[in-house]
């Protein structure tokens, strides 16, 4: 059993806030409110599908008034959202939204975990999202999670009941959790993963229920609420000075990739729980019934009856009066047997005695980062800022083999610096998410660790341990070890303390596109992990490509150095397509990572070491057209896309648009979700549709239906209605309607067959209805359902062409999907043919 518990105590370290967040100072007020949670045994499990699905008011309720473990369990980590914020997206973006879901729980005062289920993309029925996920695979991660957690109650986001009326992953996320409630408790079900933990039954299981699932709120008003909890999430914390509802919108505001950026609100606001299993509570207390008090623990009541005269009697001018209570109550929660409850606690008490001493511990690396083999040098800071004796006894950094003994008397308010050395040990593994170490499926992370899954992190590699002996009690304190620096525009900052290869390399051109057979210069970045490094590259390549010189020698002298090495890469004649990958060796080594950094100022700095590769593409295309003007929207790649086939593409700033300025250039394309996240857009559609009337091309990808302005009267120049049609089914088949456009004929022939190799999905957010003017170009549906016609319309208008098209090209390209790039091309060589026809005539 005792590595069981061992297990869970590594585990509880890291649901705690993120490693590289500047450590919480906490006011005596907030300590009194932490002392609160400390005395209260009970743990809330709320699951949903995504980062951003949390009800953050809902948690923060759990956490902050009911004074529960919180924790959220989210089924996947976001990856096939959009981001508003930058360029990361698939598995770059799961990396940004899971920080962005610990700093939401930061603020809330909630945990966080996951399954290994991946976001594929939007699923229109949970049938579906099952068989891609691997439902036994992702089920076992939420009985794991139930088993690790020991919640009392279970709360889902989504209502199992109604499969096809809601996104495939949201209804998949509540038929797990049920079914999850009642194998928990089952040692025969999942029976291996009781080499780690033991089987639990939660008592309560609800359904986070909302006047949207009634259709409105005059319906949801004449619902039988008997068998639903209402809650006023809309309570106020005077220990805090903010409400429930402020809390819940500061988390809920940290997703801002999604951009769910929000004002705080205030006052009374009732949230609705219909039960779903269990015996409903008699009071509007979803804990009614159930043990919350220390009495709960065998051996507990010695504990408590200190703690709760601690909380009773708490000094808020002078909080450090505690600690001998506190002490007293952490060493005979030493002699509890019940080793779940033992764990938490012990953590939660070990931070209230760090925070009511004033004790300030600190294990902060010279550099953000080594690599294997090479010396780490640790400043450690020590401050004792208030009046009882502690003594430091020893420090020791786990990971390494590195001990201090310095048995010093911490002085009240005197700080004590100390430095530990060691050699990073080969065997350290690289810092990097952990899910994306293993090759996955379409819609499972390969995760073979069972103790690292459902874990929000990777483990940092090094944590420093702080013996103290406070009131002749010896206390182990431990902290990671994190890069403590500053800048001058941005003062004090924290980052991860990396572990990280001796040298990376880079493609920066994710697909490489060859429109014909000519050589092209493709540039390789190599970038130094420590100090003088030298050696080789070399670039793997497929079969029929020639890739010169075969090898290029290097030597880079300053760690955090890059330098670039140019390979010429000539295809072959005909069509093909694979990948380009650099190889670096260094003392006979091999290194095959590209290091990608995400360094976003709202969470901490991520490492990710990702397989160093580009896909190469070996296609026929022909354009028209040189210049296009682009205007972003929520943010792709579709620019840099368009330049890979010979466009010159100008990014423009709808602000700087004035009359005739686009002239100039061949075609207009709107990025997507330009009119929902660009104000300046209706101000300029005039001079936009103008210009179309002039004679030009302008290509508008897809937007949000209804999330935009209500000064767009219309974002095309004839009426279209968005809605939420889509055809989710990359390979769902596609019909050309509308065989005779230009769109499928010049300069390329566009076939059914260009529309292989589709990832992810057709498109979204397709026109249910267009005026007259438009012609239909594409016909698609998912299994099951009408064709959708909306993905590619276009009209003429004037004397040029107006196109709007849901197709998710913003995807395709980037991935170097050869039909998109032909369409593409097609689409921006509009109205040339005709052009092309009236010169040979004249000639």
């Amino acid at each position: 059993m005792k590595q069981i518990w061992l297990l869970l105590a590594v585990t509880t370290l890291l649901f705690t806030k993120s490693f590289a967040q500047k450590p919480d100072k906490l006011t005596s007020a907030e300590l009194f409110h932490e002392i609160q949670k400390l005395n209260f045994l009970g743990t809330a499990l709320y699951v949903a599908a995504h980062p951003d699905d949390e009800n953050t008011s809902l948690i923060s309720y759990m956490a902050n008034h009911e004074k529960a473990r919180t924790v959220y369990l989210s089924m996947t980590r976001g990856d096939g959202g959009q981001n508003l914020i930058g360029p990361e997206l698939r598995e770059l973006l799961g990396v940004l939204r899971t920080q962005e879901l610990l700093a939401a729980r930061h603020m809330d005062g909630g945990e966080q975990r996951f399954t290994r289920a991946n976001d594929f993309g939007f699923s229109k029925h949970p049938n579906e999202t099952l068989k891609i996920w691997d439902k036994d695979k992702v089920l076992s991660d939420v009985v794991w999670a139930i088993r690790n957690i020991k919640p009392d109650v279970v709360i889902n986001r989504f209502d199992h009941r109604t499969p096809g009326s809601t996104h495939g992953h949201h209804t998949s996320s509540a038929i797990l959790s049920m079914e999850a409630f009642d194998l928990a408790n089952d040692p025969n079900v999942y029976s291996n993963q009781l080499q780690w933990t033991t089987p639990w039954q939660p008592k309560r299981i609800f359904y986070n229920t909302s006047w949207w699932q009634y259709g409105s709120q005059e319906a949801f008003e004449k619902v039988d609420k008997s068998g639903m909890v209402q809650l006023d999430v809309g309570t106020y914390y005077p220990e805090l000075g903010l409400s429930n509802n402020e809390i819940a919108a500061m988390a809920r505001s940290q997703h801002l990739c999604q951009g769910f950026g929000r004002l705080t609100d205030r006052g009374s606001s009732n949230e609705f729980i219909e039960l779903l299993k269990g015996e409903m509570p008699k009071e509007n207390n979803v804990f009614e019934g159930i043990n919350t008090t220390w009495s709960r623990v065998e051996g507990g009541e010695a504990v408590g009856d200190i703690l709760y005269k601690v909380e009773e009697n708490f000094d808020f001018q002078n909080p450090s009066k505690h600690i001998p209570e506190l002490v007293k109550a952490y060493q005979l929660l030493q002699d509890v047997e019940d080793e779940h409850w033992k764990t938490l606690k012990s953590e939660e008490l070990k931070n209230i005695i760090l925070a009511a001493a004033g004790l300030y511990l600190e294990a902060s690396s010279k550099s953000s980062s080594a690599t294997p083999g090479s010396k780490a040098t640790i400043n450690i800071e020590t401050i004792n800022r208030t009046a009882p004796s502690i003594t430091l006894k020893e420090i020791e950094i786990i990971g390494a083999d590195a001990k201090l003994s310095p048995n010093k008397i911490l002085g009240d308010n005197q700080r004590e610096n100390f430095e530990i050395s060691f050699t990073v040990p080969e065997s350290t593994s690289y810092t990097s998410p952990y899910w994306l170490n293993e090759p996955g499926t379409l819609g499972t992370y390969t995760v073979k660790d069972q103790s690292l899954i459902g874990k929000p992190e990777t483990p940092s590699a090094f944590k420093a341990v702080f013996t103290l002996v406070i009131n002749g009690v010896s206390i182990p304190f431990e902290k990671s070890v994190v890069h403590r620096y500053s800048k001058p525009d941005k003062g004090e900052l924290y980052e991860p303390f990396a572990i990280l290869p001796e040298v990376t390399s880079k493609i920066d051109e994710k697909v490489l596109i060859f429109a014909n057979s000519d050589t092209k210069e493709v540039q390789v970045k190599v970038r130094a992990g420590k100090n003088d490094v030298s050696g080789s590259v070399a670039l793997n390549h497929p079969s029929g490509w020639v890739v010169s010189p075969s090898t290029i020698p290097f030597s880079i002298a300053q760690k955090g150095e890059e330098i670039s090495l140019i390979f010429n890469v000539t295809p072959p004649n005909k069509e093909s397509e694979g990948k380009i990958e650099p190889k670096v060796t260094v003392n006979n080594k091999v290194f095959d990572k590209e290091l990608v950094e995400i360094n976003y100022d709202h969470i901490p700095k991520q490492s990710v070491l990702l397989p160093s590769e580009a896909k190469v593409v070996r296609m026929d295309i022909k354009k028209s057209g040189e210049h296009i003007a682009y205007i972003m929207g929520a943010g792709d790649n579709v620019p840099e896309s368009l330049e890979q086939i010979g466009y010159q593409v100008h990014l423009v700033d709808p602000n700087d648009i004035q009359e005739g300025d686009l002239d100039r250039y061949d075609a207009v394309v709107v990025g997507i979700r330009a009119y929902n996240v660009v104000d300046a857009l209706k101000f300029k559609q005039p001079i936009l549709f103008d210009y179309v009337n002039k004679g030009g091309t302008m290509i508008v990808q897809y937007n949000t239906a209804g999330r935009w302005s209500r000064q767009f009267e219309n974002i095309a120049p004839y009426d279209v209605t968005l809605s939420s049609d889509r055809v989710t089914d990359e390979n769902a088949k596609v019909k050309i309607v509308a065989p005779n456009n230009s769109l499928v004929n010049f300069p390329n022939t566009i076939t059914e067959k260009d529309f292989d190799g589709w990832v992810q999905e057709r498109g979204l957010y397709f026109p249910s209805e267009w005026s007259s003017e438009f012609t239909p170009v594409l016909s698609m549906k998912d299994e099951g359902e009408s064709e959708k016609q909306g993905s590619l319309i276009v009209a003429p208008y004037g004397e040029g062409h107006y196109i709007y098209t849901g197709l998710s090209f913003f995807r395709e390209l980037p991935v170097g999907v050869s039909g998109a790039y032909k369409l593409f091309a097609n689409m921006l060589s509009i109205g040339k043919d005709e052009v092309k026809k009236d010169s040979n005539v004249k000639g």
